[in-house]
């Protein structure tokens, strides 16, 4: 059993400062069980509310009734099944002395449950739970890390067929079950071709007409299977950064399956082996560092951009917090080199330093504000955003 120290102290500090806190993030990635570890070590009452649960579902027939005299802190499971009950907390939210603090949790971004951050506005706040990061294991499992993916029970699978298995498993549960109970009114079978589709397109930059035209619908139809996707924490859509420069730059989104593993499932990648030899297999390595960078800084999603011209100049991953930028390259090799696009990349988009993330063992400098960073490092080379 893997701890997660750190979510679990950050979801103790919000609810003793917010009156309501959503814990959000795709499913089997462990919001239940870190909810559990914190209501072990409450002071207090604890009530939970599991929404596919058809009990606790009849028991919140009258929510404002069954809610209202609960104290102490009352979990609310799987809460986009139940966006009504947005009304009744805010209610609840502002009693005076707050005999209760809310933890809903839910596999759907705020953005997907309608009115949430109108209803809850100044009482609510989120976090976010991924997969195990490198912050979280040994870091000699990078490897299978990077294979598997960071859900629980995928990692923590004995064998490399069991994690396939799992990772297949919840492909087709997503499909079947999850999807639609979201408003995707599609076929699974369309749907995991059109998820299959977007594993090839990994790490590219969007183009609705060209996934259209493959797809057989129009291209609002596909932003809209590609928007829901996002929405239920699958897909990572990195923003492209623009300024006025004299260069033709690069409008549309990034995107990226958000686990390697469930990458490597739709690509059929089950080995190590299999991954070495695959043409994503750069594309890939992309994607995970990329995550991991993120997580490490404790960026926020609008904090993260990519950027790119016209003329083939392109930085992976641009973080900007107030007057800091920090960009970063991602390279599966290990001897990184300084190529033109950082040069330029480091002039105009003024960068602070520009960090080559790479696969090899040791971190050095390759020029002035560019360094290559060891992956397996960059919880010791990589200091947080402040």
């Amino acid at each position: 059993m893997i701890q997660r120290g750190d979510h679990l102290r950050l979801l103790a500090g919000l609810l003793r400062e917010f009156p309501v806190v959503g814990l959000v993030g795709p499913r089997q990635v462990g919001k239940t069980t870190l909810a559990r570890a914190l209501a072990r070590g409450w002071r207090g009452a604890v009530t939970h509310l599991d929404l596919e649960s058809p009990a606790d579902l009849a028991r919140l027939a009258d929510p404002a009734l069954a809610l209202g005299p609960l104290r102490g802190l009352v979990v609310i499971d799987e809460f986009q099944r139940r966006p009504d009950l947005l009304t009744v907390l805010r209610v609840l939210a502002d009693r005076p002395r707050r005999p209760a603090r809310f933890l809903v949790l839910g596999s759907a971004s705020p953005d997907l449950i309608r009115g949430s951050a109108e209803s809850l506005a100044g009482r609510i706040a989120y976090q976010e739970l991924s997969g195990f990061s490198l912050a979280e294991v040994d870091p000699a499992r990078l490897g299978a890390l990077w294979l598997r993916g960071g859900f629980p029970r995928s990692f923590l699978a004995r064998t490399e067929p069991a994690s396939w298995r799992w990772r297949q498993q919840l492909i087709r549960t997503f499909l079947e079950r999850d999807l639609p109970t979201l408003g995707l009114r599609l076929g699974a079978d369309a749907l995991h071709r059109f998820w299959a589709m977007l594993a090839h397109y990994h790490a590219q930059v969007w183009n609705a007409s060209e996934l259209a035209r493959a797809f057989g619908v129009a291209d609002t139809t596909v932003r809209g299977y590609l928007d829901l996707l996002a929405s239920a924490f699958m897909v990572r859509l990195l923003t492209p950064w623009a300024e006025n420069l004299a260069k033709r730059q690069v409008k549309a989104p990034k995107v990226y399956l958000r686990d390697t593993g469930l990458l490597h499932a739709l690509l059929g990648i089950r080995t190590a082996d299999d991954l070495e030899r695959h043409p994503k297999v750069g594309a890939s390595w992309e994607g995970f560092m990329l995550s991991e960078v993120i997580q490490r800084l404790g960026a926020e999603p609008r904090e993260c951009h990519f950027w790119a011209t016209h003329g083939g100049v392109e930085l992976d991953l641009l973080v900007v917090r107030g007057r800091r930028r920090l960009g970063f390259e991602f390279k599966r090799t290990s001897g990184p080199s300084v190529t033109r696009s950082m040069h330029v990349a480091l002039a105009d988009l003024r960068l602070e330093r520009l960090d080559v993330i790479h696969a090899g063992e040791s971190t050095f400098p390759l020029a002035p504000k560019i360094r290559a960073v060891a992956a397996r490092h960059i919880l010791t080379d990589l200091p947080p955003l402040r």
